[in-house]
């Protein structure tokens, strides 16, 4: 439970990274930062972006999937998650 625990945080912090990273550069663009020069962002280009980042990130959450709970490959992890006899 710990290992899954630690995993889950893990990407927790990696879908809360790309979110706020893709927001960053989204928001400003879709507010017409970059109309001055022309570039302008249509609202549903806005749409079709979202959605891609919300598939993003349920994507991420899926490879939680992959990880191997079984209790001997859990005893066997370094710090960096993976087995200490170089396997998954």
């Amino acid at each position: 439970m710990i290992e899954l625990s630690r995993a889950s945080y893990r990407k927790m912090k990696q879908n809360l990274s790309w979110a706020a990273g893709y927001n960053l550069i989204s928001v400003p663009l879709a507010a017409g930062l970059l109309a001055p020069i022309g570039i302008v962002l249509p609202m549903s280009a806005g749409a079709i972006l979202m959605s891609v980042s919300t598939i993003v990130v349920a994507l991420n959450a899926q490879l939680l999937r992959r990880l191997d709970l079984r209790p001997e490959a859990v005893t066997g992890r370094s710090a960096g998650g993976r087995t200490v006899e170089g396997g998954r």
